[in-house]
């Protein structure tokens, strides 16, 4: 295979830096692919997607300038029923996905005005929308506001639990024989102009015939990797809450539920073990992963605007994480200016909803070296403005 030709004796194919579920998608469909594959990362299971709401909204996360995004995100979503399929058999776990769309609503003139926008937008794009009244909105979910002014029905926004996909997905490596170093990485080793695997905290070195650079916000500032190759990531904090629906007052809501209250963003995604999620900020600050009461505040009032039962609900979570955000909001997928390193990152807000697609890219291009058509706009190449001096 590809990644063998250029592996030494006892290396690895494949080594996978970082262990959420794009790392874990990564790896296992490599593994899939007959290569030998490891991952290494502290906390496997872990990162953006233990925070994350698990929504799959190709559809209701529109937004202007973004047209190219979208075809990647449909594509993800068009595969997720069979990908979860695969995954819940290989892996003997449910990953809590639900086929039970989502419902973006109004509260104020402006809002209302806002949503006609953005369905306009979908309709315009082919997508398959449908406009509520605030009637319409209530008779489908009666615990909304009586205040709601207008909605957008879309049946084929769905959700899936992050952190049930993590554990399956972490569970369907170590059956398909990844390798699981759970130490950090602190650096890329190169050598012959080449990238040819990583060293870990501790100091144990691990070669690879190839590497992916698939850590999340901290995909942007791992040492060894030359400055111009360094993927143009950044850390995307988001506060979200996690609150319990008592038995007594399910169900409480029937799909996602999300909105724009004076121009905040708000959604509230209920599980079906009674958990509902709300969330979730979005926040320029750096590393800094501290939950505020500003944010817990900010979501609260918002999601109690638009639903007011859900001050009587249990908190039971408050969470901040860090997604990796890129300069046009789209990942970063496949070859990079340095033979033999890869990077699959740079998903922002659609980690989750990519991680099928995401798998089925990055195993191509580790078995035959081709990016998918379907990736071709988001190679990390298309941040490169000059020629790079690579390491010798």
């Amino acid at each position: 295979m590809y990644a063998s030709s250029t592996a030494s004796p006892g290396a690895y194919d494949v080594l996978v830096v970082g262990g959420g579920v794009i790392g874990l998608v990564t790896a296992w469909r490599a593994a899939q692919r007959g290569l030998r594959t490891a991952l290494a990362d502290p906390a496997p299971g872990g990162g953006a997607a233990h925070v994350a709401a698990g929504m799959l909204a190709a559809v209701t996360e529109l937004h202007y300038g973004e047209q190219t995004l979208l075809a990647l995100n449909l594509e993800s979503a068009r595969r997720y029923p069979a990908f979860t399929a695969e995954l819940e058999e290989a892996s003997g776990r449910g990953t809590g996905y639900r086929a039970c769309g989502t419902l973006a609503v109004a509260l104020d003139a402006d809002d209302r005005a806002h949503l006609r926008e953005l369905h306009a937008l979908q309709r315009a794009s082919g997508l398959d929308a449908e406009w509520l009244t605030g009637r319409e909105c209530r008779r489908l979910e009666p615990m909304l506001a009586p205040g709601v002014r207008g909605g957008v029905r879309v049946d084929g926004d769905h959700q899936t639990d992050p952190r049930r996909l993590a554990a399956a997905l972490l569970t369907a490596c170590e059956r398909a024989g990844v390798t699981v170093h759970r130490a950090a990485v602190t650096r890329l080793l190169c050598a012959g102009g080449r990238a040819t695997g990583a060293e870990l905290a501790g100091g144990d070195r691990l070669s690879a015939g190839q590497t992916v650079l698939a850590a999340g916000s901290r995909s942007g500032c791992l040492e060894g990797v030359p400055e111009g190759v360094l993927p143009p990531v950044r850390p995307v904090k988001g506060q979200i809450l996690r609150l319990r629906v008592p038995p007594a007052y399910a169900p409480f809501l029937s799909r996602t539920v999300r909105a724009v209250v004076r121009g905040c963003p708000v959604y509230l995604v209920p599980r079906e073990n009674g958990e509902l999620v709300v969330g979730a900020t979005t926040e320029e600050l750096g590393w800094d992963t501290t939950v505020t009461a500003g944010g817990v505040y900010e979501l609260l009032r918002e999601a109690h605007e638009l639903v007011p039962g859900i001050t009587e609900l249990p908190l039971v979570e408050t969470l901040a994480g860090l997604r990796p955000g890129s300069p046009d909001n789209a990942p970063l997928l496949g070859p990079t200016a340095l033979p033999g390193l890869h990077t699959a990152t740079g998903h922002h807000r659609n980690g989750v909803l990519l991680t099928p697609v995401t798998g089925d890219v990055m195993a191509e291009v580790l078995t035959s070296g081709r990016l998918p058509d379907e990736a071709l706009p988001f190679s990390p190449r298309r941040f490169a403005n000059a020629p790079q001096e690579l390491p010798v």
